[in-house]
């Protein structure tokens, strides 16, 4: 009986001692094998591409949110409203602005308000989010850090916008009129919103650093009020003492006050739009990228 001989292993395809077969391949059940397992897991780049799907699909998830709860509108509209009333009505007679009607003066400061009391709600939002765990959720998918925040702000402008139109409703009811045509209002419109999208990015970075949503809602509000009630939203900067009409005058909410009623009035608007422009965009660039970071760390 003859013996078949059994074939030498090929010197020139020798096993790897550092990477067996059997540390790659799977188990028969389908399940990574044990040396898969020690393996750390890489986090995931999402391409830039993906960036404004994610962006878009986290502001759907926040205004599907408002719309089954829209006691979050209607609240966020009775302020705005309340005070066109209080302004127009009650100290609207004592507060003397020359060369224009105090309605009409007062509505554009108005919508540049409601833009920033509306930013607010940012910080509110994403410290809600962490609480209840949702932050920590959106952390372990594999999608874009900065497209969580994105969303949530491009949900806030979108509410803004409903925000903003119903204030010219009010506003057209108490006596307000557009006197520099349409497309300057709509540009009047789009600044106020602009001012009030970029703050948000600064409420976004209160919103994560705070332990709770009460806290969020107080760190708000607290550098908000001094803006806006030494601006000339509601009165002219030179019936204040000439101390506070060096910060008046130069602060964004006055700027986009004096812009947006330029826009709807007639007057100068380069200066007061441009400085509205750069305001925004300045803001822009220091908060978001810090309210990214800190998204990140956690």
């Amino acid at each position: 009986m003859s013996v078949t001989p059994t074939s030498p292993t090929s010197p020139t395809t020798p096993t790897s001692p550092t990477t067996p077969a059997a540390s790659t391949a799977p188990t028969a059940s389908g399940a990574p094998s044990p040396a898969d397992a020690m393996t750390p897991i890489q986090s995931v780049r999402v391409p830039r591409s993906a960036i404004f799907v994610d962006a878009m699909v986290i502001a759907k998830r926040n205004l599907i949110r408002i719309a089954r709860t829209p006691q979050l509108l209607v609240f966020a509209t009775i302020q705005p409203v309340m005070f066109v009333l209080l302004f127009r009505y009650v100290f609207g007679g004592s507060i003397n602005v020359p060369g224009i009607s105090y309605v009409d003066y007062l509505i554009p400061g108005i919508i540049v308000q409601t833009v920033v009391f509306g930013a607010t709600s940012t910080a509110v939002g994403l410290s809600q989010d962490m609480s209840n765990g949702i932050i920590d959720r959106f952390r372990s998918l594999p999608m874009s850090r900065s497209a969580v925040l994105a969303g949530r702000t491009i949900a806030d402008l979108v509410r803004n916008v409903f925000v903003v139109l119903l204030m010219v409703v009010v506003g057209t009811a108490v006596g307000f009129r557009f006197h520099n045509g349409f497309i300057p209002a709509v540009v009047a419109i789009f600044v106020a919103l602009l001012l009030g999208y970029c703050l948000s990015w600064v409420f976004a970075l209160i919103g994560l650093s705070v332990p709770d949503p009460e806290s969020a809602q107080l760190a708000g509000f607290l550098p908000i009020f001094p803006l806006v009630f030494a601006s000339s939203v509601f009165t002219s900067v030179k019936s204040m003492p000439g101390w506070l009409q060096a910060f008046a005058k130069v602060q964004p909410i006055t700027r986009a006050a004096n812009a947006v009623r330029a826009l709807t009035e007639g007057g100068p608007i380069a200066t007061d739009l441009t400085w509205t422009i750069l305001w925004s965009l300045a803001i822009l660039a220091v908060f978001a990228p810090l309210a990214v970071r800190r998204y990140r760390k956690g």
